[in-house]
């Protein structure tokens, strides 16, 4: 029997079918449903500062630990890919290598063309950033005649081409793949003379490199996106009802807290001092702060952060409350401990890292970033006014258990309208924020030393 056209036709017409569904990046189900099914998604994003890395062999980084919230919103396994290059990511997202590209990728209209993007979930703005005796250069329009370094195939070299485009005759050197951290420290060395950064990162390296100074913007405002197959439909719908629990339920401030709460309130002239005695200074009592840390479960880097806001490493340093030594212990603290004499290094960073533990125990119901916050919040201004600020938190409808709540509840207690019927009184709580951020932020910079870049390209987790 002679089979028609149209039954001819079938097999070569299922085969284009099967050849398109091959192609796409969801295979069997949708996008979702095949992370759901398999009980894994994987995230494209890049090993750098602010988006993942190691430390102590723990995986950090803004975007992983959001990536981590959006797993366990999902009940699936985070597997983390990292792209080696930054313009891999995309072409690495549509040929079906990862889920999603959680990234600090900027939403341009050019890459709009190309994926789609979850709504918003931070605001920046491009900025200049020069070295500190750069005083030329403080707007869009000085760049004429200038150079610029910025990496290949990013927001920047849009920026710079647009600005180009308008008149502003400024010379773009484009790099391959060299992260933008990189490029703040070469101007901070003097190697190149301009390059461009997000202002949050931007922010977060101005610790680290205090000789690159971020100049004005050059962008308007911008947004940052997670991105995903333009065909993932209902990965995205998931995607912005994540974003929509974790803005409502104070999970993303508390991940954002973690990594950029503390890069605005900070003295940077303060950063040239900190970063010479980390040289001359500490090595002096590296020793004992190691020995004494590890005694305790605690990190030496974090205690030498703490030595140095407390005494900038002048062992017989003594405040006008008569505190005395490294660590600042006044003598009520320094009998308690069984510390003889209060200005020998040894007895005095033992006594005040034995403190420090005593008062991170008092806080078992915060997790372990918020906890060391208040236990050194407890160090400065005592544990009363922070159990003050705890029981203020409380008739607040605030967390009592999260760092965040505190920020807000210590600073009032210098005002009579708070502490009068506080059991501790007045508190100086503005002091003691401001002391923890400091702390945590000389921290940060002695951690930046031990980041672990080279990691394995996928990382199940």
């Amino acid at each position: 029997m002679r089979k028609s056209r149209t039954e001819k036709g079938l097999p070569f017409l299922w085969g284009v079918l099967l050849f398109l569904f091959s192609c796409t990046p969801q295979g069997p189900g949708t996008p979702l449903q095949r992370i759901l099914q398999k009980g894994e998604i994987k995230v494209i994003t890049r090993n750098n500062a602010h988006c993942y890395y190691f430390y102590r062999d723990q995986p950090m980084g803004f975007e992983y630990e959001l990536s981590r919230a959006f797993a366990d919103f999902l009940g699936v396994k985070l597997k983390v890919e990292v792209a080696h290059r930054w313009e891999q990511m995309i072409p690495d997202l549509l040929k079906g290598r990862g889920d999603l590209i959680a990234a600090s990728l900027t939403i341009t209209p050019s890459r709009k063309c190309r994926v789609a993007f979850s709504e918003p979930y931070m605001e920046i703005r491009q900025r200049l950033i020069v070295h500190h005796t750069n005083r030329s250069i403080h707007l869009e329009y000085d760049l004429s005649g200038q150079t610029v370094v910025v990496r290949k195939g990013t927001s920047y070299q849009e920026r710079l081409e647009a600005l180009r485009a308008k008149g502003i005759n400024v010379d773009i050197r484009l790099l391959e793949d060299i992260p933008t951290e990189e490029l703040i420290r070469r101007v901070a060395e003097g190697a190149i003379p301009v390059t461009i950064a997000d202002s949050h990162i931007a922010k977060l390296n101005r610790r680290y490199y205090p000789k690159a100074v971020i100049s004005g913007p050059i962008s308007h405002k911008e947004y940052l996106g997670w991105a995903v197959h333009p065909d993932a439909h209902d990965l995205l719908e998931r995607i912005n009802a994540f974003f929509a629990v974790v803005f409502e339920n104070g999970r993303f401030e508390q991940i954002y807290n973690r990594y950029y709460a503390d890069v605005d309130a900070f003295d940077y002239m303060d950063l040239g001092d900190f970063h010479r005695r980390m040289k001359t200074h500490l090595p002096q009592y590296q020793e004992i702060i190691e020995a004494a840390a590890q005694t305790h479960g605690l990190d030496w880097r974090l205690i030498a952060a703490q030595v140095y806001q407390e005494s900038r490493f002048e062992p017989e340093a003594r405040s006008p409350q008569d505190a005395h030594g490294l660590m600042q212990l006044i003598p009520s603290s320094a009998k308690r401990y069984g510390v003889e004499d209060l200005l020998n290094p040894e007895e005095n960073i033992r006594a005040g890292v034995k403190l420090l533990k005593d008062l991170y125990q008092r806080y078992p119901d915060a997790d372990a970033p918020d906890r060391i916050r208040m236990a050194l919040a407890a160090y400065n201004a005592g544990a009363g006014h922070i159990q003050d600020g705890i029981y203020l938190a409380k008739r607040m409808g605030l967390n009592p258990n999260r760092w965040s709540a505190l920020v807000r509840t210590l600073p009032l207690l210098s005002y009579q309208k708070y502490y009068r019927d506080a059991r501790y009184g007045y508190c100086r709580g503005s002091e003691t924020v401001q002391y923890v951020q400091r702390v945590m932020i000389y921290y940060d910079i002695l951690k930046r030393a031990a980041l672990e870049y080279e990691v394995e390209p996928s990382t199940n987790l």
